[in-house]
């Protein structure tokens, strides 16, 4: 097809994997086949048991009116008192995935860090649009900050991290805990975040190749989440590179690849950070396309993975 990009730029440890990128029918009606395209490859991709680790789902009083939040909770065998807290947030363009499809990251965290991870199962567009996701964040970091002491952790390291959309929601909820004076988060993890509506960066014009996280489901993704507001006056919780004031937010660890249709909404969100005074440690990967972290059969998402871990790591242990 004429818009597949050359082969030669991509990562040579990714080009097989490209090969093998599922497509899947972005529209209304082919939701509900992506979604179960989505659970089967999540029930194919099962991590094995460790029983080093405790995983268990619970059930959290929703906001206000909405029901109920679902997480899933990773602990530590034994526990170490006082332990770090990641509050993870899956990726899918705020449209597919579950808590369940970030299950190897969370344990490989668990396993390195010692820390306990509240996975947020929000609730997906266009069934739940903004701001509904997103309070269903906050409501699961509140139940972090206040069930910290039942839960062995200690409340002033908790982080909060997570990939594409779990990225923007990620970087949302920073801004929306700081402006409503909420639960002081430790350090923020916003990978290749999906941050920015307008869609108006040179990257997010170039990448259109249907095998990515393209221009056009990237638009799709965003109609389903901002509903009556896309391409409207978007609120900065919807779209966080809509923020004119990056202050006081909490230091912050990204990565991108070079292929990467967020590239460039990246790439300005990091540098308007580090203007307002927020450390940023940043990573560009050559050759790289969106997810490309989650290729653990290759040795550039090994190191991806790795520096993401390490980088929470040193965040987050004393």
């Amino acid at each position: 097809m004429e818009n597949k990009i050359d082969i030669n730029r991509v990562h040579p440890e990714l080009r097989d994997t490209l090969a093998m990128m599922p497509g899947g029918n972005f529209t209304r009606e082919g939701l509900k086949a992506l979604r179960d395209m989505m659970s089967q490859m999540t029930v194919g991709g099962t991590a094995p048991a460790d029983p080093s680790i405790t995983i268990t789902n619970r059930t959290l009083p929703g906001p206000k009116g909405a029901p109920d939040v679902k997480v899933r909770l990773y602990e530590p065998v034994p526990k170490t008192p006082n332990c770090p807290g990641i509050l993870y947030i899956h990726g899918g363009g705020y449209i597919v995935g579950t808590a369940e499809t970030t299950d190897f990251s969370c344990i490989r965290l668990v396993q390195e860090i010692g820390c306990v991870i509240v996975s947020v199962d929000y609730r997906l567009s266009p069934d739940a649009q903004y701001p509904e996701p997103l309070e269903d964040c906050y409501t699961a970091l509140l139940w972090f900050e206040a069930n910290s002491r039942e839960l062995g952790v200690d409340v002033s390291r908790i982080a909060v991290a997570g990939g594409s959309a779990g990225g923007g929601l990620t970087a949302a909820l920073c801004l929306l805990a700081r402006d409503r004076k909420g639960p002081a988060i430790a350090f923020q993890a916003p990978l290749y975040p999906m941050i920015d509506d307008r869609n108006i960066t040179p990257s997010s014009l170039e990448f259109t190749d249907e095998r990515f996280w393209n221009r056009a489901k990237n638009e799709f993704g965003w109609e389903m989440y901002l509903g009556e507001l896309y391409k409207g006056e978007v609120p900065i919780y919807a779209a966080p590179s809509r923020a004119t004031d990056l202050s006081g937010l909490p230091p912050a660890y990204t990565c991108v690849g070079e292929l990467d249709l967020f590239r460039d909404e990246t790439i300005d969100y990091c540098t308007r950070l580090l203007q307002a005074g927020v450390s940023v440690e940043f990573h560009v990967y050559p050759g790289c396309y969106h997810g490309f972290d989650m290729s653990l059969g290759t040795e550039i998402g090994k190191r991806a993975e790795g520096e993401i871990v390490q980088a929470l790591k040193r965040a987050l242990t004393k």
